[in-house]
C-alpha cells in the first residue's frame, strides 16, 4: 500500500532527539491529578470533564483552543471529583477557572473536600478566585484521601474548570520504555532508519499525536466522499462507527503506556463532502456538508475547517468554530486499490471500505492510521528478526507486537513536546 510520500514529507521538518540515561525514581512533589479519574454533577454535551486532570496548562481563562469542563446553562452548586483507586497523601491544589467573559465566568465561592470514607469533609483553607492564573490552596495538615472534590457555587452564569492539579508526594518516574529483549534490536534500526531517511523528522507538528494533543484528548474527522454512489443515513453511522473501531486499535495500544494521558480518545465525525447533496440520503444535521467544492479532482472538506491548512490550531473561519474543525480527512475513492495516509488522513477504495464495514481489522486503513502518527513503509528492507508485521505491507492483516512497539516508540520520542 502506497502512501502519498510527496504530500507527507512536503510538510516534515527536523525536531533532533536527545536519549537521556533513566535515573532512579526519587520521592518529590508531584501533580497526583493526572493518575485520578474524573466526574462532575453535570457537564456541558460540548465540554468534557477529563479536561480538568489532562496535565495540559490552559494559556488563559477563556481557552478555546484546548477542551474544557463547563456547566452551561446549570447554575448553583456544581462540583467536579478527582478519584483514585488507592488514597494519595496530598499538601495542596491549584484550580484553573474557566471564565469566557459570559455564559461560563468564576464562581461566588468554591471550597475543596476530601473523603472520609463515609463523607465529604470541607478542606480549610483560603479560596481566591483568580482569572488567567492558578488558583493555589496549601492545606494546613497533609491530606490523606481517594477523592477530592472541588465544590463550587455559582454566581449569576454557570461555572467550569479547566485545570485541577492536585499536590502531594509521589514517585516521579522518567517515562517507562521496556519493550520485550527481542524487539529492541529491530526498534533500535526502525528509528535509526527514519532518521536517516526523514532529515527532517523532528520539526512536524501535525503528527497525529499533535492533533490529539491539541484537542486534549480526541480527534475530528471528514469524509470526502469520492464516489458517485449514494450514502444512506445508516450507512453513514456504520462508516462512522468503522472508522472509530478501527482507530481505537491504535488507541488501545497507547492506554496505560509510558505516560500517555488518555485512556481513550474519541474519534467524531463532524463533516461530509461530496459533489452532489442528493447523494447523500439523510436530512438531519449530524455533521456539516460541503458540496461541489473540488480539490485533487475530489470533494473536500472546508479549507477553512482542516488542521492540514491551519496547523495553528485556530479556525477563524470555519463555519461553526473549533468545534466543527477536522483533523483529519477519511477520502473514499471508487475504483481505488491500496491506500494512501499522511498527517491529512487516510484515502483508501471505497467499495473496499463499503464492503469491510464490519471486519475486525480493516488491515489498509489500519496501515495508513500507522502513517498518520509517523510510522513508515517497509517496501526495501526488514528489521532484525521481523518477518511479518503490518506496516510491511501485505504481510500481517492486524496490529502486531511489532507495530504496537513501533507505535509507542514515536510517543517515547515525541512526548517531551507535551510535558511528558
Amino acid at each position: 500500500m502506497r502512501r502519498l510520500i510527496a504530500a507527507f514529507t512536503a510538510v516534515l521538518a527536523a525536531i533532533g532527539i536527545f536519549l537521556i540515561a533513566a535515573q532512579p525514581a526519587a520521592a518529590a512533589d508531584v501533580n497526583l491529578a493526572l493518575t485520578a479519574t474524573a466526574s462532575a454533577s453535570y457537564t456541558s454535551p460540548w465540554e468534557n470533564v477529563a479536561a480538568i486532570n489532562d496535565g495540559i496548562d490552559p494559556p488563559n481563562s477563556n481557552d478555546t483552543q484546548n477542551r474544557r469542563w463547563g456547566t452551561w446553562p446549570n447554575t448553583g452548586e456544581q462540583w467536579a471529583l478527582l478519584t483514585w483507586a488507592q488514597a494519595q497523601t496530598l499538601t495542596s491544589a491549584q484550580i484553573y477557572f474557566f471564565d469566557d467573559g459570559g455564559g461560563v465566568r468564576v464562581p461566588a465561592s468554591w471550597r475543596l473536600q476530601r473523603w472520609t470514607g463515609s463523607a465529604y469533609a470541607d478542606i480549610p483553607g483560603s479560596y481566591p478566585t483568580s482569572v488567567n492564573a492558578y488558583n493555589t490552596v496549601t492545606f494546613s495538615a497533609a491530606v490523606n484521601t481517594t477523592r477530592l472534590r472541588v465544590l463550587i457555587q455559582s454566581g449569576s452564569a454557570s461555572v467550569g474548570l479547566l485545570e485541577v492539579k492536585a499536590i502531594g508526594q509521589g514517585t516521579q518516574q522518567p517515562g517507562t520504555w521496556n519493550p520485550p529483549a527481542n524487539l529492541v534490536t529491530p526498534l533500535n534500526e526502525v528509528w535509526q532508519h527514519q532518521e536517516s531517511t526523514y532529515p527532517n523528522l523532528y520539526g512536524f507538528r501535525n503528527y497525529g499525536w499533535d492533533q490529539i494533543m491539541a484537542n486534549r484528548g480526541s480527534i475530528n474527522y471528514c469524509v470526502r466522499w469520492d464516489s458517485g454512489a449514494t450514502v444512506t443515513a445508516s450507512q453513514r453511522d456504520q462508516i462512522h462507527a468503522t472508522l472509530a473501531r478501527q482507530f481505537k486499535k491504535w488507541m488501545d495500544v497507547m492506554a496505560g503506556h509510558n505516560n500517555w494521558p488518555y485512556a481513550d480518545v474519541p474519534l467524531k465525525v463532524v463533516g461530509w463532502a461530496v459533489r452532489d447533496r442528493a447523494q447523500l440520503q439523510w436530512s438531519d444535521t449530524s455533521v456539516d456538508i460541503y458540496v461541489n467544492d473540488i480539490r485533487e479532482n475530489a470533494p473536500q472538506c472546508a479549507q477553512a475547517c482542516g488542521r492540514f491548512f491551519n496547523q495553528s490550531g485556530n479556525y477563524p473561519n470555519c463555519p461553526g468554530g473549533i468545534s466543527h474543525h477536522y483533523d483529519m480527512s477519511l477520502w473514499l475513492t471508487a475504483g481505488m486499490g491500496g491506500g494512501a495516509g499522511g498527517d491529512w488522513g487516510q484515502r483508501l477504495g471505497s467499495e473496499y471500505y463499503m464492503s469491510n464495514l464490519n471486519t475486525n481489522n480493516m488491515h489498509i486503513l489500519l496501515h495508513e492510521i500507522g502513517h498518520s502518527f509517523g510510522l513508515d513503509d517497509f517496501y526495501d528492507w526488514t528489521p532484525t528478526g521481523q518477518c511479518c508485521f503490518l506496516m510491511k505491507a501485505g504481510s500481517a492483516s492486524s496490529i502486531t507486537d511489532f507495530d504496537a512497539w513501533m507505535f509507542r516508540d514515536w510517543w517515547r520520542h515525541l512526548k517531551s513536546r507535551y510535558g511528558y
